[in-house]
């Protein structure tokens, strides 16, 4: 497949994801909740995360917010890849994730879907866009109940 056409499909699925989103809302119940916001375009994410009984696995992520298109499809894409994964392994993805978008990794073949977004680190404005929502989820699993509406300006 030529850069081209690789370029065009990864636009397509951004775009797939931005229009039509699976994991907008809320959870039920909310076991975490975290808001972030890029103040430098003004992208904001309320994320609320579903744990399992014994709180050490994600059930469900969905999310609220306005934003540009590759913060959302971030988010949407960010939430179907959290389902099940136990919270260091979330963690572990959020740190790839932040390195994928330095240009020093991608995803392996599982999670192939989240790799759309490393065309994102060719234009570094759009860094903050692509991460927000991750930076917002790290900050919260690392809370240890549901915490709203508390900013995540600060970004790397």
């Amino acid at each position: 497949m030529s850069l081209d056409n690789l370029r065009t499909l990864y636009q397509q699925v951004i775009l797939e994801h931005y229009k039509k989103p699976k994991h907008r809302g809320k959870t039920d119940p909310v076991d975490r909740r975290q808001r972030g916001h890029n103040p430098s375009c003004g992208d904001t994410i309320d994320l609320t995360v579903r744990l399992n009984e014994a709180n050490d696995v994600i059930e469900d992520v969905k999310f609220e917010g306005e934003g540009c298109a590759i913060a959302m499809a971030s988010a949407d894409l960010m939430a179907d890849a959290m389902r099940g994964k136990t919270l260091p392994e979330a963690l572990e993805m959020v740190q790839q994730f932040q390195n994928m978008m330095k240009g020093e990794a991608e995803f392996p073949r599982e999670l192939r879907k989240l790799n759309v977004m490393q065309g994102v680190a060719q234009f570094p404005v759009r860094i903050k866009c692509a991460t927000l929502t991750w930076h917002t989820l790290k900050a919260a699993l690392e809370q240890t109940a549901a915490v709203e509406f508390v900013s995540n300006e600060e970004s790397d």
